[in-house]
């Protein structure tokens, strides 16, 4: 089936879905992005795609194809005007949202994991998200406020990495407690005024790594709770990292802290 017109319904609903307006699905553009959304077993509703003769893209919609998944062939201004992107690279893909629960989470139990309390900036979640992977956490957990784990912007940033990781969203602080006392796991804030440096913590031991918000940190409310609050020494100069530096430099100190 051929679409031509910006108004078909079947284009709407794509673009409800990009906004996230379609609780339960997500919008995937690009053609490595939805290699990866292939390889990582999300269920594809539909893809949207211009006739080309690539080959990547052909073997793409062949095996989309042999999985029974509708194929809409798309003129090129329809598909730019639908994609979140400045220039679509010819594929887009709505899929329904990944959704894990905290038994599956834990379940083969991992002992690195990143908590992520309001993480607003879709740069900085994504980066996270590529650098928990990178760094052989288990899995990651956002808490309500931080920006939606599979929007568009974030899925780009992650480079895949969302739809390997599992991630666990909108959790409470309650329940963040509740589980880090069910898995007997420590949970540590990264925090200006932390009393130990990063490297002086014993990441052998089950952690829970917790990064703030941009702007305000961690929620004073859940840092009185935490087991430990974890400093990166710098310049006397330098107030601050950015959220997504920081969380890297400490999840690469526990994975080099792992290997050994």
């Amino acid at each position: 089936m051929q679409i031509t017109s910006s108004s078909n319904e079947r284009i709407k609903h794509a673009r409800r879905v990009r906004e996230g307006r379609e609780s339960g699905l997500i919008f995937i553009e690009g053609l490595r992005l939805a290699e990866e959304a292939m390889n990582s077993g999300l269920i594809i509703e539909s893809c949207f795609s211009t006739p080309t003769e690539d080959q990547r893209t052909t073997a793409l919609l062949s095996q989309l194809n042999d999985h029974g998944i509708p194929i809409y062939l798309t003129l090129p201004g329809i598909l730019e005007s639908l994609g979140d992107t400045v220039q679509t690279q010819g594929v887009i893909l709505i899929a329904q949202r990944p959704h894990l629960v905290a038994v599956d989470f834990f379940q083969p139990r991992g002992t690195l994991f990143l908590a992520l309390d309001r993480v607003q900036d879709p740069g900085n979640m994504g980066t996270l998200l590529r650098t928990a992977e990178a760094a052989e956490a288990a899995g990651v957990m956002t808490l309500g406020g931080s920006v939606d784990v599979f929007s568009p912007k974030v899925l780009r940033s992650s480079m895949g990495s969302a739809f390997r990781l599992p991630v666990l969203t909108q959790i409470t602080p309650a329940s963040l407690m509740a589980l880090k006392i069910e898995h007997q796991m420590q949970l540590v804030a990264a925090a200006g005024e932390g009393a130990l440096g990063y490297t002086d913590y014993d990441w052998s031991q089950p952690t829970i790594l917790l990064l703030g918000n941009e702007g305000r940190g961690v929620d004073p409310e859940i840092m009185a709770q935490c087991d430990a609050l974890l400093r990166i020494p710098m310049a006397p100069e330098v107030e601050s990292l950015n959220v997504a530096t920081a969380g890297a430099v400490m999840l690469f100190e526990a994975a080099r802290q792992r290997r050994k």
